[in-house]
């Protein structure tokens, strides 16, 4: 479904449109870059909101690596030293 508008656009934006769209072709042109636009600025916002959450819980999540590193570490020596005398 579709539906008319009327918008206005500034001098030099209506000249770099008849350059790059064929005047049949400027409705299809606009939505793409309304769409990719918003997808756009979506991940924009997406990757700061994911940011400033892991800004947020970076004391926490450091706190939990230390907590768990000691068993991390055995594991991986375990792991480790098996590798090796199966050789």
């Amino acid at each position: 479904m579709t539906k008319r508008i009327n918008i206005v656009l500034p001098m030099e934006t209506i000249t770099l449109l008849d350059r790059i769209a064929p005047k049949g072709n400027r409705s299809r042109l606009i939505s793409e870059a309304v769409l990719h636009y918003a997808e756009s600025k979506a991940r924009t916002h997406l990757a700061a909101r994911l940011k400033a959450g892991a800004l947020a819980n970076a004391k926490r999540d450091l706190e939990i690596a230390r907590e768990w590193f000691p068993l991390d570490e055995e594991t991986w020596q375990r792991t480790t030293r098996r590798r090796k005398s199966t050789r």
